[in-house]
Formats: structure tokens, C-alpha cells, sequence
């Protein structure tokens, strides 16, 4: 099989392994709407949960793949697996004392720690303290998602990508379960949703060692070989190099995050979660996609650059941007023609109002406009780690970060909570602008107009398909609470039909994507 052909496979193995994690997500999410709507519980809890999750994206999945894989990869290539074995053997203690310090100290310092992050919450004691017990409830979740990130990237290293990618379904079953099991013991029903984090992450990581140890990966070895036993590897400082810009990057996209969510908190109450909502519905073309295709591609960019086959390396990111883009930009054009259907479908229920519906779906299309370069950075951020160049993408997203704060303050005023969304959107396109002009430079081309010329025709197609769904599902339905399963029906529908348009123009624009997934799928049949 070709590069491209198991890029192809492993992204889509990704992508509908994350897709199931999604929908659990979205049923999580269903549920919380309805016990606690927009409300200043909910800020509360997607406050105390953005916490060890900013820690999670800095020294677990972010951080760690793009450090890991690529010095895996190369050691598995140059020295062997028994080699590679070794080096995650390290780097599991490792991590194991470094996060385990990490969550000791965050569990004491979370009332400062809560202070920082939403200092709008102090004039409120009650709403405050609560805010601190679940961050400490929370924390261990960074331990249990740091090991399961360890376990991804050596599996994705050895071509497992479906069992990793399904983990993160269990945290959002994990909380389902414990809303409807725990919430009557507290004093808080919101507890029972932090608790549900915490054993969420450890059954991400305890589902992968059935796969971890069919690869051949072990924590311990029975070898009587001395070298085998050592506990310190060459690849650690690496990973070490590699993984300080790596972090100081990720910082960068967390704090664009918390900036938003400092600046909401002085917003009107329920800014803060239409933020949330709103975001985790962008998130689901940029996980479903995004970052599946940049983990999909690590591995056989990371190969190509071990290698030094620098052609084939700009062909292969050349076709995994393309491919992703022609996924995902009419996902983009689809969140904001039919932004308030899905919202109204998925939340307005219960405490969750047509006020609230208003409120996160603005904030929708707002965010909805940073998608492309959103996702679009993941692949090129995935071409620098591969080449163990983690500085170039760190010092443009501070530039970005830079960004970010400045359209925030002068956009929250007119356009309040949307304000915030659209400067997310406006730093993001710049992201991925800068690291595209400086990967052009470093790698002698990369096919820009080649590029060009796709996005132009998916931008097309997915514009007509957009005007055709927005004018689909207009009217008063979309503003009433309830008919969950009519509207489920009218938005599948008008979703298919949408798509079947986007195919048709895209095959009469002669895409070249369109041409690739025609091809593969013949291809298929005819086996």
C-alpha cells in the first residue's frame, strides 16, 4: 500500500472511531444542557474542567504526539523495535512521576489556580469554593489521559489507530453513567459530572492495554539483558527538546482559550457556556477530521523525514491538506448555514432556552469561520514535528496568541461573547497562513497552487451547498422546544441532500479529492 493509501486508511479508521466518540459526546452533552442549561452551574463546571484540560492538550495528546511519535518512529526505524520497546518503557515512569507531581500540586494550589482563571468568580464565595472542589476532583484525570497518550502514540507508531481513537469514548459514556448513578448523593448534581471525568480518563487508558500488549510493548521485561533494563533512554532527551517548544506552543492555543473565558466571565451569565456549546460543536469537524488526519499523517511523515525523502514528504502533505480540506470545508459552510436548526435539535430543552439557542449558535458561525485553518494547522504542525522542528510552529502561535487578545479586547464590547469566538477565528487564519508561507520556505515548495486551486473549488461547492440548506430549513420550528425526533428527521435529510450536492459539484469542477474517493471506492467495489 501506497503513503497516501494508508494516510487514507488510518484517517478514516480515526475518523469513525472518533466520530462514536462523538456522538456519546454529544449525547453528554444533550444531557447536561437539560439538568443544567446555561446557567452559572454549567460555568462553573466547564470553568473547573478547562483547567486539566488546558494540562491534558499541554503534556498529554498535544505535546506528546508531536514529541513522541516522531522520536519513536525514528527509533524504531534506525535501531529496531526492541529498541523502541525500551524508549516507552522510559517514558511511561516518566511520565508517570512528572504528571503524577503535577496533579499533587494542582489538587493543593486549585483556589489560586480557579482565581487565575476566572476571576470573575471570587465576588461569589459559594459559586467560587465549588468551582475549586471540582478542579481537585478533576485533576487525577490528567494522570490517567497522560498515560493513554503514551499508549496512542506507540500504538499509532506500530499502524493501530481505531482502538486509541475509540478511547475517549469512554469518558463521555463514563459521565453519563455517573450523572444518572451519582448526582443524587451530593449536595451538588455537578459533582457526579466531575467524578465522571476522572474514571472517564482512566478507562481511556485502561482500554488500550489489550492492543499495547499484542504490539509487543510491555512495562516491564523479564530480558536478563542489562541494557534492556535500564530505566533511562537516549530518546528521552529528545523527547525532552522536542516536547519544551512543543508545550510552550500548545500554551498558546490554551491560553487563546482562557482568554476567552477570563474575558467571558465578565460578560453576562451564560456567555461562558454558549462559548462551551458552541465550541464543541466546531470541535467536532476539527476532531473528526483535523485531528485525525494530523495524527494519521505523523507517523508517515515522520518515516519519510527519518529517511530523509523530503519529496515524498511534501507530496504526502500536499495530499493529506487537499483531502482534509475537501472534508471538512463544507462541514464549515454546513455548522453555519444550519447553525441554529442543530443547536435548537441538539440543547433547547429543558433549562436550556431559545435565548441560550440564539446565544450559541452566534457564537457558532462565528467560530465556524476558523475551521479551515484550524485543521489546516494540524497537518502543518504535523510536517514541522515530523522533522523535529517544534520551535517554527511555537513562535508563530505566540505571534497568533498575540493576536488573539488584541482582536478580543476591541471585539467582546460590540459583539460581546461573539466577539470573542470571531477572534479566535481571525488568529487561527493567521496560524495557519504563517506556518504555511515558512514550510514553503523551509521545504523548497509545496505544491501552493496545486492547493490553491483545490480550496477554491471546495470553497465553491460547499458555498452552494450551504444557500441550498439554509433556505431548507427556515421557519418558526427551529424556535420551539421539543419534536426532537421531526427535527432530527428534517436535519438528516436536508444534511444528505447537502452532501449529495457538494459530491455533484465537485465531480462537475473536476476536483481532484473528488476524483481520489471515486477512484478508491471503484476501486474497492470491483475487489
Amino acid at each position: 500500500m501506497t503513503s497516501k493509501g494508508r494516510i487514507a486508511k488510518a484517517a478514516g479508521a480515526m475518523s469513525f472511531a472518533t466520530l462514536i466518540s462523538r456522538i456519546f459526546g454529544y449525547i453528554k452533552d444533550m444531557i447536561l444542557a437539560k439538568y443544567f442549561g446555561a446557567t452559572g452551574t454549567s460555568d462553573i463546571f466547564f470553568v473547573a474542567f478547562r483547567i486539566p484540560n488546558l494540562l491534558r492538550d499541554l503534556v498529554a495528546e498535544g505535546s506528546m504526539s508531536s514529541a513522541f511519535i516522531p522520536v519513536l518512529t525514528e527509533s524504531q526505524t534506525k535501531n529496531g523495535k526492541d529498541d523502541a520497546n525500551r524508549l516507552v518503557r522510559a517514558t511511561f515512569l516518566l511520565v508517570l512521576i512528572v504528571v503524577g507531581f503535577l496533579c499533587i500540586l494542582g489538587i493543593i494550589l486549585a483556589p489560586f489556580i480557579v482565581s487565575a482563571v476566572a476571576p470573575g468568580f471570587k465576588a461569589d464565595p459559594e459559586k467560587f469554593s465549588l468551582t475549586v472542589l471540582l478542579t481537585r476532583v478533576m485533576f487525577p484525570f490528567l494522570l490517567f489521559i497522560s498515560l493513554a497518550s503514551v499508549s496512542m502514540g506507540a500504538l499509532n507508531t506500530r499502524g493501530v489507530f481505531f482502538i486509541p481513537a475509540l478511547a475517549p469514548t469512554f469518558l463521555n459514556i463514563s459521565i453519563i453513567v455517573c450523572v444518572f448513578a451519582l448526582s443524587v448523593h451530593f449536595f451538588n448534581p455537578i459533582v457526579a459530572v466531575a467524578i465522571g471525568v476522572t474514571l472517564g480518563g482512566l478507562i481511556q487508558f485502561l482500554f488500550q492495554l489489550p492492543s499495547f500488549k499484542n504490539k509487543g510493548y510491555t512495562f516491564f521485561t523479564k530480558s536478563k539483558d542489562t541494557e534492556a533494563k535500564k530505566i533511562w533512554h537516549p530518546g528521552l532527551k529528545k523527547i525532552g527538546l522536542l516536547i519544551i517548544p512543543s508545550i510552550t506552543g500548545l500554551a498558546v492555543v490554551q491560553i487563546n482559550i482562557f482568554v476567552s473565558t477570563i474575558l467571558a466571565s465578565y460578560l453576562q451569565e451564560g456567555s461562558i457556556t454558549y462559548l462551551y456549546y458552541s465550541m464543541r460543536l466546531v470541535q467536532f469537524p476539527i476532531g473528526l477530521f483535523g485531528v485525525a488526519m494530523g495524527m494519521a499523517v505523523l507517523p508517515a511523515l515522520s518515516e519519510h523525514a527519518a529517511k530523509k525523502q523530503f519529496n515524498n514528504l511534501k507530496e504526502d502533505f500536499s495530499f493529506a491538506l487537499r483531502l482534509l480540506f475537501f472534508i471538512t470545508i463544507p462541514a464549515m459552510i454546513g455548522l453555519i448555514a444550519l447553525k441554529q436548526p442543530i443547536v435548537n435539535t441538539l440543547f433547547q430543552r429543558g433549562e436550556f432556552s431559545y435565548s441560550a439557542t440564539v446565544g450559541t449558535s452566534d457564537a457558532l458561525m462565528f467560530y465556524s469561520f476558523g475551521i479551515w485553518a484550524i485543521v489546516g494547522v494540524r497537518v502543518l504542525a504535523s510536517t514541522y514535528y515530523s522533522m523535529q522542528d517544534t520551535k517554527t510552529p511555537v513562535k508563530i502561535a505566540i505571534f497568533s496568541m498575540i493576536l488573539n487578545i488584541i482582536f478580543s479586547l476591541l471585539l467582546m464590547n460590540p459583539l460581546q461573547h461573539n466577539g470573542l469566538a470571531l477572534a479566535n477565528a481571525l488568529a487561527s487564519m493567521s496560524n495557519f497562513i504563517l506556518l504555511f508561507y515558512f514550510l514553503r520556505i523551509k521545504l523548497g515548495g509545496i505544491g501552493t497552487f496545486r492547493i490553491a486551486m483545490s480550496f477554491l473549488k471546495i470553497l465553491t461547492a460547499s458555498s452552494i451547498m450551504g444557500i441550498f440548506g439554509w433556505f431548507t430549513l427556515q421557519g418558526e420550528l427551529w424556535r420551539t422546544d421539543g419534536g426532537f425526533l421531526m427535527k432530527s428527521f428534517y436535519l438528516s435529510i436536508t444534511i444528505i441532500i447537502s452532501i449529495v450536492i457538494y459530491f455533484i459539484i465537485s465531480y462537475v469542477l473536476k476536483s481532484e479529492e473528488m476524483n481520489y474517493i471515486l477512484g478508491k471506492f471503484f476501486k474497492k467495489k470491483s475487489n
